[in-house]
C-alpha cells in the first residue's frame, strides 16, 4: 500500500502542476493587479519550484496535513472528512444493491445454462456494461421522480434520498458481477465434489449454497472489492447527477475553482480507502477459502521439515563414528 500512496501523491501532484490556470486569478479574478497576483502566489507557495512545492507537500502529509483549501481557508482534512461519511454510505449501499442482484442472477443464470433465463440475464448484463451511469442516473429521474414523484431527485438526507442514486450505481455494478459469478459458478458446477453431493441425494439448494456458491467465491469477493473501489472514484459523476454532498461533490467544485489542495487529498482519501478495501479482500481470502490459509502454514512446516533434515544427517554421523 506505501508503493501505492506514494505513486498516487507524486501522479497527482504532477498532473495539477501541469494543469493549466492559475489559482491565483482564479481567487482574485480578473481584476487583480499584477502585484496583487505575485503577493498571493507567494502566500500560497506557487512561485516555489516544482521539486520545493513536492517535498513540502510530502512532509505535511507524512504529519497528517493534507494542506489549507484556498476557497474556504479551513483544512482539507476537515472538508474532506464532513464529507466522507456520505460518500461511503453511498458506495457501501451501491456495492449493496450490486452485490444481491449480481449474485442472484449469475447463480440462477449458471445453474440455468443456455436457458432463455441465462440468455436474456447475458444480454441485460451486457447492456448494463455498455449503459453510463449518469445517462441511468438521469432516466430514473425522468421516470421515478420528475414522472411519477416517488423519490426525490436531489440530496441524501434519509432513506428515501438513497433509493435512486443506489440502484443507479448498484445495477451497473451488477452487470458485472452477474457475469463474474457465472463464470465462476460454471467452473465449480461440474467438479466431481458436486457430483457426489448429488449422489448423496442432497437437495439442489444445499448443493447450490453449501459446495458450489463457497468455492466460487474468491472472484466474486475479488470483483465486489473493485466495484467498491469504482464507486468510491465514481462518486464525482454521480454525486454530481444526484446532488449528493459528498467527496465527489467537493472534488468538482475544487476542480473548477483550481482549488488543488482539495482535490489532491480527495484523491488521495479515495485511493486510500481502495487500497483498504483490496487490502481486506486479500485477507479475507483465508476465511473463505481454508486452501489458501493451509498453503501458508503448509509453507511453513516445509521449512521446518528441512531444517530437520539438514541437521539429521549430522547426527547420524556422529552416532555412525
Amino acid at each position: 500500500m506505501i508503493p501505492v500512496m506514494l505513486g498516487v501523491v507524486l501522479v497527482i501532484f504532477v498532473m495539477l502542476s501541469l494543469s493549466p490556470g492559475d489559482p491565483a486569478v482564479q481567487m482574485l479574478g480578473p481584476d487583480a493587479t499584477p502585484e496583487q497576483l505575485e503577493e498571493l502566489r507567494d502566500d500560497l507557495g506557487l512561485n516555489d519550484p516544482f521539486l520545493v512545492r513536492y517535498v513540502k507537500y510530502v512532509w505535511n502529509l507524512l504529519h497528517g496535513d493534507l494542506g489549507t483549501s484556498y476557497t474556504t481557508k479551513q483544512p482539507v482534512a476537515k472538508e474532506i472528512f464532513e464529507r466522507f461519511p456520505t460518500t461511503l454510505l453511498f458506495t457501501t449501499l451501491a456495492c449493496i444493491v450490486g452485490a444481491i442482484v449480481g449474485i442472484l442472477f449469475g447463480i440462477v443464470s449458471a445453474v440455468k445454462q443456455y436457458t432463455w433465463f441465462d440468455n436474456v440475464s447475458r444480454v441485460i448484463a451486457l447492456i448494463g456494461i455498455s449503459v453510463p451511469s449518469f445517462w441511468l442516473g438521469l432516466m430514473f429521474i425522468i421516470w421515478f421522480s420528475v414522472g411519477l414523484g416517488w423519490f426525490p431527485s436531489s440530496g441524501f438526507y434519509g432513506p428515501k434520498y438513497w433509493v435512486l442514486p443506489s440502484l443507479t450505481v448498484g445495477l451497473v455494478q451488477a452487470s458485472n458481477v452477474m457475469r463474474q459469478t457465472r463464470s465462476a459458478m460454471l467452473d465449480v458446477v461440474r467438479q466431481d465434489y458436486i457430483r457426489t453431493a448429488r449422489a448423496k441425494g442432497q437437495s439442489e439448494m444445499k448443493v447450490i449454497f453449501s459446495h458450489e456458491l463457497p468455492n466460487a467465491l474468491i472472484p466474486i469477493v475479488t470483483v465486489l472489492g473493485m466495484q467498491f473501489g469504482r464507486g468510491m472514484g465514481g462518486s464525482i459523476i454521480s454525486e454530481q447527477v444526484f446532488a449528493i454532498p459528498g467527496i465527489g461533490m467537493l472534488m468538482t467544485n475544487a476542480i473548477g475553482n483550481l482549488n488543488y489542495p482539495v482535490v489532491q487529498g480527495g484523491v488521495l482519501v479515495i485511493a486510500l480507502s481502495f487500497s483498504i478495501v483490496n487490502l481486506l479482500i486479500d485477507i479475507l481470502y483465508a476465511f473463505i477459502d481454508p486452501r489458501i490459509k493451509s498453503l501458508y502454514s503448509g509453507k511453513k512446516r516445509v521449512r521446518k521439515t528441512k531444517n530437520e533434515f539438514v541437521r539429521e544427517p549430522g547426527k547420524e554421523s556422529a552416532a555412525n563414528g
